[in-house]
């Protein structure tokens, strides 16, 4: 399989959750697992994430799991025949204390507090924005509404209001518990739904904190999907780790018109402020019953490739989709054609910026010497990670490999651009380590006799942040 600086998320379901098949989908090129807690128990996460770690050490690969909180339940109730069917211009009731269950002419609300943050005129699209429908009046708990474009409703479908404005919270006691069970089986990263500002992420945060007994201390990912969010992004990228760019709810609240335009934004925004960054939703979607993506997705893919993202997503295409394993070689495909055409200005990158931190400017030396030494490999001896995920805000030709004593920040770096995250027993002396890790590269065929490679390491070894030197070596 080609080296491959861009990587791929899927979704575990239904579909992928064959121990042999997921194996195969990690040997493909899966580097995170996606567990989405908006369906299935504690217990089975549980499962899943053993699932997950099980068939990564049989493929000899090490991946991220991340687990994906299902955030407020902003939806409508179930149907007595599971779905209607709206037609233009008829009225439809959206009646919060409705308890008996829906028909043509109405629906309870999962999200109790809608009649309270609607007002006529307001503009509410149902199932990913398929259904619009216009608040004609609120009267106590009903909203009246009439059906602008009809369709197929069916049981538990989403509501999302037109420009935004709902004031459900990030985090519900279930998302809560849900932090709960995903740090019981130490998840990589958690991947927050609908947080409005920084404060919904730091909240996130210090649950984690409070759950991880062990002081396990994940990744956080900020889901943007709310319009709300939009002005405050920069602050909620600051209280993160990352953002994924979740193209379908926030389609859905600003136009899909504006999101090509946002999702470079974004991607630009969190490499300037050293966070990752993952495109999300609808990738690969006619995969999901097609063994072969359309030229449209095959672009949308690359296009998020070379606007610099760190991973594409896969959801449905792998969750419930006919043709996962496809699908994920069908992604790593694109990606690697894409980034062969990529264009790289290492010195523009640097103009006028300026490193307060010893351990940020040998990373940035690193990348500089091994550029203009056409050298064969990075190395980043690390044990936060920190060196190497400063190295892959930047486009380079030259592939990074990070070395880590930790199980865990090897599993963290997976997500990183074109860090290859290899776990190695280092020795505490400088020299000795140095030694290893060359011996490491040798005997894994990314360097021969004569190759030359950056190596940056700290001293003393194993200290966080402790990055202070940078040695060219040429492999004798």
């Amino acid at each position: 399989m080609p080296r491959r600086a861009t990587k791929i998320v899927a979704t575990l379901g239904p579909a992928s959750s064959d121990p042999f098949l997921l194996e195969q989908m990690i040997r493909a090129g899966v580097n995170v697992v996606r567990l989405n807690f908006s369906h299935g128990t504690a217990q089975d996460h549980i499962e899943r994430a053993r699932l997950v770690r099980e068939a990564a050490k049989r493929a000899g690969r090490e991946v991220a799991i991340m687990a994906d909180l299902q955030g407020p339940k902003i939806r409508v109730g179930k149907f007595a025949e599971g779905k209607v069917f709206l037609q233009p211009g008829q009225t439809f009731v959206l009646d919060a204390a409705r308890t008996e269950l829906g028909d043509i002419d109405a629906v309870g609300l999962d999200y109790k507090a809608l009649p309270r943050e609607v007002k006529t005129g307001d503009v509410l699209l149902l199932n990913d924005g398929l259904i619009v429908i216009v608040v004609d009046r609120v009267k106590g708990e009903a909203i009246y509404t009439t059906v602008r474009m009809g369709g197929e409703l069916s049981n538990n479908k989403g509501i999302n209001k037109q420009g935004g404005g709902l004031t459900a919270p990030a985090l519900t006691a279930k998302d809560m518990e849900d932090i709960r069970t995903a740090m019981s089986f130490h998840a990589d990263y958690v991947a927050v739904s609908f947080p409005k500002n920084a404060t919904d992420m730091e909240m996130a945060r210090q649950l984690c904190s409070v759950a991880a007994e062990d002081g396990h201390r994940p990744g956080l990912i900020a889901k943007i999907e709310r319009a709300e969010a939009i002005p405050h992004l920069e602050e909620i990228l600051l209280a993160s780790d990352g953002i994924m760019v979740a193209r379908g709810d926030l389609a859905v609240e600003v136009g899909n018109a504006v999101v090509p335009a946002l999702q470079k934004r974004m991607i630009k925004l969190a490499r300037e402020h050293d966070r990752v960054v993952i495109t999300a939703t609808q990738m690969m979607e006619s995969m999901i019953t097609n063994p072969v993506p359309t030229r449209a997705e095959v672009s949308d893919v690359a296009n998020a490739v070379l606007d610099g993202t760190d991973a594409v997503m896969l959801s449905a295409e792998t969750a419930a989709g006919k043709y996962p394993l496809e699908t994920v070689i069908e992604m790593a495909k694109i990606c690697h054609a894409a980034e062969g055409g990529e264009a790289f200005e290492l010195e523009a990158d640097f103009t006028g910026k300026t490193f307060s931190r010893i351990d940020q400017t040998i990373a940035m030396g690193a990348l500089f010497t091994a550029h203009h030494l056409g050298a064969k490999a990075i190395v980043a001896m690390t044990d936060s990670g920190s060196t190497a995920l400063w190295m892959s805000r930047h486009l380079i030709q030259v592939p990074i490999y990070a070395l880590t004593s930790k199980i865990t920040t090897q599993r963290k770096m997976t997500l990183y651009r074109n860090v290859r995250p290899l776990l190695i027993d280092t020795s505490a002396d400088r020299d000795t380590a140095l030694a290893e890790a060359e011996a490491d590269l040798k005997a894994r065929d990314i360097v021969q006799t004569g190759d030359v490679y950056a190596i940056t390491c700290g001293e003393p070894m194993g200290s966080p942040g402790g990055t202070n030197m940078l040695k060219i070596c040429r492999v004798g």
